[in-house]
């Protein structure tokens, strides 16, 4: 009897774990996992002639959209838009949309119809204090975590007003860092998780400047980052040169679509400069 109570609370005690702010770090997504996959056949994601593998789940089509939006694509067919504002991504029908930041670069009060999910990354409610989302849609899986943002008018800060969205893959973590004007707590950085792929503003004067971004990117310790936010090679070449002592690869893609899996993420840091000489 003792020892079944002991397994009884042991139960327990994980499960309220599992409950509080770990639901929202970025771990495997097991929604219609294993046997889904196991047992028939996957819809493929494809993209201006990429094509998913049907040998792993954790992966993903990344497409750099402008200014702070990006696609992402899974072997499922979900796809997800981040920081959309009505004009970056428009018409390539999403699943779901992020909207970071209560700024008309990042978001829209309009966005088009049949979106499953439109998930805003600040307090929009009456009484609301924070954004909290948590949603699944076959495997993928979008979680928030709240930030500060700057008061432009008055220069003070606007609480919660960012989000860092992640995008949960089988056992690939995406997160896009928004409109980020902070470095990150231990809390922070412990209810994130690990992040494989991190997308970064690198404008270094409406975020953060650009040695704090590069010390969150120290912080979280992502294998790929995906440059954002940002007009002209001279801010590329900046944080280039702040990245070095992190001995980060740079690579400048012909496309502004990428392939990411799990199983393939490059062993040194690397960073996809998949907007070109600038983010329009």
């Amino acid at each position: 009897m003792t020892l079944r109570l002991s397994l009884v609370a042991l139960c327990a005690t994980a499960f309220a774990l599992l409950a509080g702010p770990a639901l929202a770090r970025c771990s495997k997504n097991l929604v219609e996992l294993g046997p889904t996959l196991q047992g028939r056949g996957v819809q493929m994601a494809s993209l201006d002639g990429a094509q998913l593998a049907a040998d792993t789940a954790s992966r993903a089509i990344i497409t750099f959209l402008g200014h702070a939006s990006f696609e992402i694509d899974t072997p499922q067919g979900v796809r997800a838009i981040t920081d959309y504002n009505g004009l970056n991504g428009f018409g390539r029908k999403p699943d779901i949309v992020t909207m970071n930041n209560a700024h008309s670069t990042h978001y829209t009060d309009t966005p088009e119809d049949g979106i499953t999910y439109v998930l805003r990354g600040w307090p929009d409610e009456a009484g609301q204090t924070e954004a909290r989302h948590d949603v699944s849609l076959k495997d993928l899986k979008v979680a928030n975590l709240p930030t500060n943002a700057r008061d432009w008018g008055g220069g003070s800060a606007r609480i919660n007003g960012n989000s860092i969205f992640t995008f949960t893959i089988g056992d690939l973590c995406i997160a896009h860092l928004g409109h980020l004007h902070h470095r990150l707590t231990r809390d922070h950085l412990d209810e994130l998780g690990r992040i494989d792929v991190l997308m970064v503003p690198i404008d270094g004067a409406y975020t953060v400047g650009l040695p704090v971004m590069v010390e969150v990117v120290r912080q979280i310790q992502p294998r790929i980052v995906l440059p954002m936010h940002y007009w002209g090679r001279g801010q590329v070449a900046r944080f280039e040169e702040l990245m070095a002592d992190q001995d980060a690869v740079f690579i400048w893609p012909d496309r502004r679509t990428i392939e990411v899996a799990h199983d393939k993420l490059p062993e040194k840091l690397t960073v996809y400069v998949v907007g070109g000489n600038g983010g329009d």
